[in-house]
């Protein structure tokens, strides 16, 4: 059974993200063409669930399934496109879950959507507040049940999201 545990912001989320996106960097050596830290573990002052989120960037996507045994060694658990097309998901720790892998060939619009998600949450601490806020209450509500949390999660997502893009749009218009 997983258990929701909500941290606040760790320091040291940092330097695990560093540690394993040069491992990951490593493995999948020229297929790489970045590796972008998302999710919550991203935006300091955030409180998160303590699972570095990480975003690898290939040149092909279909290469990667080549890796899967790699992986497995590295401790992942490959998923496939895990429910999303065109991305392929590795997660590490089981039900103690320390790391998600989300690679996205380049020029894919989800790529994108998490990293203006991210940014917007980085330059708006307001708003990283409100979430955090949000989620240290939904994991108090629903402590062994994953799935109530990440659906208690999904309007103030979509809200966030929404927001985001439209920050990101004004953004753009005004250079």
């Amino acid at each position: 059974m997983r258990h929701v545990v909500v941290k606040p912001y760790q320091e040291e989320w940092q330097q695990q993200f560093q540690q394993e996106a040069q491992t990951l960097h490593d493995l999948f050596g020229s297929l790489v063409v970045d590796i972008h830290h998302i999710g919550s573990t991203a935006v300091p002052g955030l409180a998160a669930k303590p699972v570095i989120d990480l975003l690898p960037v290939v040149t092909n996507l279909e290469q990667v399934d080549a890796f899967n045994a790699r992986m497995e060694a590295l401790g992942y658990e490959p998923r496939g496109e895990n429910g999303l097309p065109g991305r392929r998901y590795f997660q590490k720790g089981g039900d103690n879950r320390t790391h998600h892998v989300h690679v996205f060939e380049m020029g894919n619009p989800e790529i994108e959507r998490h990293l203006v998600f991210r940014d917007y949450l980085r330059a708006h601490p307001e708003e990283a507040l409100r979430y955090g806020e949000w989620k240290l209450q939904l994991a108090r509500m629903y402590s062994t049940d994953i799935s109530s949390y990440i659906e208690g999660k999904h309007d103030l997502v979509q809200q966030l999201e929404n927001l985001a893009t439209a920050w990101r749009a004004h953004k753009t218009e005004s250079l």
